[in-house]
């Protein structure tokens, strides 16, 4: 019997964000290390290095995409968006913004306010700042240690964090509105602030031996993932700030981290050609995506194999995954697939994220671009539709207490 592989598509591309040309002695410090979307769709920010993060309102990019074709929007002074008036007086209407950090620039995090969620701090009497209903944040993360936080509407500098003595090397905002962030950092720690107590430091998470290269909260906002140098993947309560447990399985450093929209499922992304889909609740590997075939042994894996997974992003369908890897590709996976369903080619990429309504993948380059591709679009099964709400709501140990066939509870586990 003959095997035939199946077909994989190509990606289409939607558009690029290019950065200006530097002089001869300023190629270092290009690279564009992180990409973000607001959580509700309005803003997309991305470093374009040296110093310097872009803020564009993300409807009108894209409509710039569909008018002037795929090429460097921003940087073509025919194309400039409208900048947003010293005055602040528009709020509501999105503009373009220029954000010079005051130094190199490898993480960045969008932040929106539920005033309802007040802060950590039950003795507080006194605030600089009170966030309203329609607050943006975006905070950066410095190769000072320092993490910088703006107004997203205005593009003015609200805060400055100072407790990291390395490079900010990830930054989170807890998804529930409570302006909770984490930041990971070099200095082999994660801290958290309340942005609502003023940028108060709340509490420091210890437990890797090395780096920490990236960090993700779960969906809920209770359960925080690290992973970093050192094979290291770490879950931690947020509730209690305590560790849940280390999942072992990669055999190199873990760059990236991401959790599924139900919060059910985490991909991890390693230096070892490979992402792994876990599940959260009891530390299983349940499925594995390789970069290199045959797959490299453990030695070779723990080495310069060519194929270091950058970047994975889940996205909002909790369908697809996107991966990015050093052999020049960007990957599309489906869950239940064993093999890339698109592919794009990508050379020196660094980062990527889905755009919040999952149409949109946006990928992060060493000289400070950024590119854009259709994601894969598929309607969603009513099965995978319900499996998603029950997931929202319930762990892996109480879904297996369910009273339904066995059949239906590996699906419900995500192991068929």
């Amino acid at each position: 019997a003959f095997f035939f592989p199946p077909k994989i598509y190509e990606s289409r591309t939607i558009g690029e964000l290019l950065a200006p040309a530097a002089p001869f002695d300023k190629k270092c410090g290009r690279e564009n290390w992180t990409v973000a979307f607001a959580p509700d769709g309005s803003y997309f920010a991305w470093s374009q290095g040296h110093r310097t993060v872009k803020l564009v309102p993300w409807s009108q990019c894209l409509q710039n995409f569909l008018l002037h074709g795929t090429k460097n929007v921003t940087n073509s002074s025919s194309l400039r968006l409208p900048r947003q008036n010293s005055d602040g007086g528009q709020k509501n209407k999105p503009r373009e913004h220029i954000i010079d950090c005051g130094d190199i620039v490898w993480s960045l995090a969008f932040g929106s306010s539920v005033p309802e969620k007040q802060s950590r701090c039950v003795n507080i009497e006194w605030h600089r700042f009170r966030f309203g209903q329609d607050q943006l944040l975006l905070a950066t993360g410095l190769n000072n240690g320092r993490i910088k936080i703006w107004d997203v509407y205005t593009g003015k500098l609200l805060l400055n964090l100072v407790d990291h003595t390395e490079v900010v090397r990830d930054l989170t905002f807890a998804p529930d509105g409570s302006l909770i962030l984490v930041s990971a950092s070099r200095d082999k720690t994660l801290r958290v602030w309340d942005l609502k107590d003023d940028g108060n430091m709340m509490k420091v998470l210890r437990g890797h031996q090395n780096w920490v290269y990236s960090c993700a909260f779960s969906p809920d906002s209770s359960m925080l993932c690290s992973v970093g140098a050192s094979k290291a993947v770490f879950l931690w309560n947020m509730d209690k700030y305590t560790m849940i447990r280390k999942l072992e399985g990669h055999h190199h450093d873990v760059v990236a981290c991401d959790f599924s929209p139900d919060g059910a499922l985490l991909a991890t992304a390693s230096y070892d050609t490979r992402v792994y889909i876990w599940d959260p609740h009891n530390g299983d590997i349940l499925m594995e995506f390789g970069h290199l075939f045959p797959p490299p042994t453990p030695i070779f894996a723990g080495g310069a194999n060519d194929r270091w997974v950058r970047s994975v992003s889940f996205s909002h369908d909790g369908l697809h995954i996107a991966s990015l890897a050093d052999d020049k590709m960007v990957r599309f996976w489906r869950i239940d697939e064993d093999y890339p369903v698109q592919v794009a080619p990508l050379s020196n990429g660094l980062c990527c994220a889905f755009s919040t309504d999952g149409s949109v993948l946006a990928a992060g380059t060493h000289d400070g671009s950024v590119y854009f591709w259709a994601t894969p679009r598929q309607v969603s099964s009513l099965q995978h539709l319900c499996r998603m709400s029950i997931r929202r709501v319930m762990p892996t140990q109480e879904v297996q207490e369910l009273p339904v066939p066995s059949k239906l509870l590996e699906f419900l586990s995500y192991r068929i």
